[in-house]
């Protein structure tokens, strides 16, 4: 499941990347998490009262939450793969699951 994500991520960042003329190096990828971060924590205010909404209606915060919490995660995966960390291993040894394995649903 994770190595499959993140060769997604990956391919994603890298075209856009390419697209917009941006050097992914190795600050880049903790800085843009960092910045996602920012992103999530200023979207969870406004859903939770403690920032100004702006207009936005309770079914576009949820929208908004889902997609920079979905951001966090992409950044995560590209952290990790650039630095070359083995989530998998870390998840089993620190969660004691394999998330490798698919789940029964």
């Amino acid at each position: 499941m994770l190595s499959g994500l993140i060769q997604q991520f990956e391919k994603a960042s890298a075209t856009y990347a390419a697209a917009n003329g941006l050097e992914r190096d190795a600050d880049w990828f903790v800085l843009k998490l960092q910045e996602e971060m920012g992103e999530l924590t200023q979207i969870w205010n406004k859903t939770t009262g403690r920032g100004r909404r702006k207009g936005m209606t309770d079914e576009e915060l949820a929208t908004a939450l889902a997609d920079e919490t979905a951001d966090v995660l992409g950044h995560i995966l590209l952290f990790a793969h650039r630095n070359g960390l083995d989530l998998a291993a870390a998840v089993e040894r620190k969660w004691l699951f394999r998330p490798e394995e698919g789940n029964a649903t």
